[in-house]
């Protein structure tokens, strides 16, 4: 059996499945993250009667606490977080350097501080020398050290160490920095063909910055490396309509039949856009970041899909955050009950929004893969963008 089979299509958008260790994912899929090893708040069961198929386990914070062997003696990060099912694990790359340059947000900002530099010692050809974050010690990270982190872990899918260029950088460097990541990609699947477990399959990461040129060659320098998936990572612009430009420049060159990750997107309306241009899978911390926040993901494009219930209008409210969805958030609790837990730093209301959010995206997803065998995701997106009904049947 292939490992990844398309199953429809509609233009560039793909509806199949994906065949891991672990067992399968429905795609397009989005993949909630498990960061340090637990989707915040929520139990992995939970996780999974919600229809998600797989998480992300982040390499670099299990690298610093518990740490690889650890995880390892335990059975695998698998057995370790009770998860039976795939996990894809990024490589290390995005948060070793988010130390020395920021956040894309941040660096949009302006928010890079002195602290922040300092915590990144060396950036070399063998990797990257840093401080922890948890005791201040020096730590190497470099292709082979993501490799063996991702390894022991034992994930379904690993991806390539890689360097995220920043965002206020220019073209040279970007490029410099581009013919790094090749290399390392090199290394990675060297290392990888040597000592990973046969069905750990290996994605790399295509970077390049906002440059159309930059991210063709790095799309053909990833899809000729032999590795089983391609990912879409880095800095992709400052405006939405950039990072889709971007993100289409990075697929152009990419063999279709090979799966497509896109890395760190998860408003609906760049959801809609990635998958319509060709995206399989994705992953972000916006559903469970935003609940943390006090804000729940409503059926409301004109305001992000975002409804604050932190905020005072909700105090008295005896509605219900969505009358349609199934979440014990939405079907026991009032907005004015949430709006309580989050003023008062209550993690039950934490805990709830996750739910509600997490129960948003999986429905998104299941309507955005009926809409592609049905031959309608332009209508499905158009409705769900406008604020029309968004129902695929």
């Amino acid at each position: 059996m292939e490992r990844f089979q398309i199953d429809a299509r509609d233009g560039d958008a793909r509806a199949g499945v994906l065949h891991l260790r672990h067992g399968t994912v429905e795609t397009p899929a989005f993949v909630p993250l498990a960061t340090s090893a637990t989707v915040k708040s929520m139990l992995p069961s939970e996780v999974a009667e919600l229809g998600y198929d797989m998480v992300l386990g982040n390499t670099f914070h299990l690298f610093i606490q518990p740490g690889h062997d650890l995880i390892e003696r335990m059975g695998g990060l698998h057995d370790f977080m009770a998860w039976p099912h795939p996990i894809i694990t990024d490589s290390g790359g995005f948060q070793v350097f988010s130390m020395g340059y920021g956040s894309v947000a941040e660096e949009i900002k302006g928010n890079r501080s002195g602290d922040r530099r300092s915590r990144v010692i060396h950036i070399g050809e063998e990797g990257v020398r840093f401080r922890s974050y948890l005791d201040g010690g020096e730590r190497f990270m470099g292709p082979e050290t993501s490799m063996e982190v991702q390894a022991a872990l034992g994930s379904d899918i690993a991806l390539a160490f890689d360097e995220c260029t920043p965002f206020h950088v220019d073209r040279d460097y970007t490029a410099r920095s581009a013919e790094r990541t090749h290399r390392w990609l090199d290394r990675c699947v060297e290392w990888h063909d040597a000592h990973a477990p046969a069905w750990q399959q290996l994605y790399g990461i295509i970077q390049g910055g906002v440059y159309e040129d930059l991210r063709a060659e790095s799309a053909e320098r990833i899809s000729q490396s032999g590795v089983d998936g391609i990912a879409v990572g880095g800095s992709l612009g400052q405006e939405k309509e950039q990072m889709r430009e971007v993100v289409r420049w990075s697929l152009r060159p990419t063999p279709p039949e090979k799966p497509r990750h896109l890395l760190g997107i998860g408003d609906v309306d760049d959801i809609l856009a990635s998958v319509a241009a060709g995206i399989d899978t994705l992953d972000c911390a916006t559903p469970t970041r935003l609940a943390r926040h006090g804000m729940a993901l409503v059926h409301d494009p004109a305001h992000r899909w975002r409804l604050d219930l932190a905020k005072a209008p909700w105090k008295e409210s005896d509605e219900p955050i969505d009358p349609y969805c199934p979440c014990p958030a939405c079907r026991d609790f009032t907005r004015g009950y949430i709006h309580y837990l989050i003023r008062a730093n209550e993690l039950t209301g934490k805990r709830l929004l996750t739910h509600h959010n997490l129960t948003f995206m999986a429905r998104l997803m299941r309507e955005i893969r009926e809409a592609i065998r049905a031959g309608r995701l332009a209508d499905y997106a158009e409705a769900v963008t406008s604020g029309g009904p968004a129902r695929t049947g």
